[in-house]
């Protein structure tokens, strides 16, 4: 096994582990470490994160079920769209995308390249996300305040699409539109969207199926590995702030995806 191979599997234990010490943001490293650590094109490493993700969510799902903190009716409004849209998206439209989508001045823009900077997009805003204090926008003051289960059916399918473009849970865009329309206390949002990106990553995988060569002993081991670093950050988490964390690590995630879009436009 050579270094790289090492590193590889230290990213995927420490994705597990910043999922458990945090509750979430992990999973946007897992595309990053795919691409640029074990040298996987973006189209299979947003496959193998979607599966990743989704085994990781299950993990962390199950144990939300048995605290009471998953919300049926509304995962079930939020996430039917959303597996339509991303499973349509790996099945249809990522295989539709042309291999050289333009080219400007000298610069291609191809479908791999597309797609690393369509998903440094989403790490700046997952880490403003994380970065700035969100209790004033999202405390659920109004206890008798109507969920809006109406709104929730175009911003699944919405989502679905990002994550199934991306390969990431999109836990920072789910878990506010559960808080804002959907009127959930913030303890039953997250395990809410938790429920949600495992139903949506697994069934996304789905779509690549066939579309994608998959080498499943790799991407068992990956899991099992990241998995595991759950567990771990979840025992962690006893003896660290996970709030000051979550803000460094959304530092982390800035400068990751600031990288990203130098590395991919130069």
């Amino acid at each position: 096994m050579e270094l790289v191979d090492i590193l590889g599997y230290v990213g995927a234990f420490l994705i597990g582990g910043v999922l458990g010490l945090i509750g979430g943001g992990g999973s946007i490293l897992t595309v990053p470490i795919l691409v640029y650590l074990l040298a996987i094109n973006p189209v299979t490493a947003t496959a193998y994160s979607l599966f990743v993700v989704g085994s990781a969510s299950l993990v962390g799902a199950g144990r939300n079920l048995q605290k009471g903190l998953v919300e049926f009716k509304t995962a079930i409004s939020f996430a039917i769209p959303a597996f339509i849209a991303v499973f349509s998206t790996r099945k249809f439209l990522v295989p539709a995308i042309p291999a050289e989508i333009f080219t400007i001045s000298g610069f291609t823009l191809t479908r791999d390249i597309g797609i690393m900077l369509f998903f440094a997009i989403l790490m700046l805003a997952a880490s403003f996300s994380m970065i700035r204090e969100r209790k004033t926008l999202l405390e659920n003051k109004d206890e008798n305040a109507k969920a809006n289960f109406k709104a929730l059916i175009p911003l699944g399918f919405i989502t679905g699409v990002i994550t199934g473009l991306v390969g990431a849970g999109g836990g920072f865009i789910i878990i506010p539109i559960l808080v804002i329309l959907a009127k959930l206390p913030m303890k039953k949002a997250v395990g809410t969207s938790l429920f949600i990106i495992a139903i949506n990553s697994l069934i996304g995988f789905l779509g690549d199926l066939g579309n994608v060569d998959i080498d499943w002993i790799f991407l068992l081991i990956f899991t099992a590995i990241a998995i595991i670093g759950i567990f771990v950050g979840i025992y962690l988490a006893n003896f660290i702030d996970g709030k000051k964390l979550k803000k460094a690590f959304g530092w982390f995630v800035l400068i990751m995806g600031i990288y990203i879009i130098y590395k991919e436009m130069s």
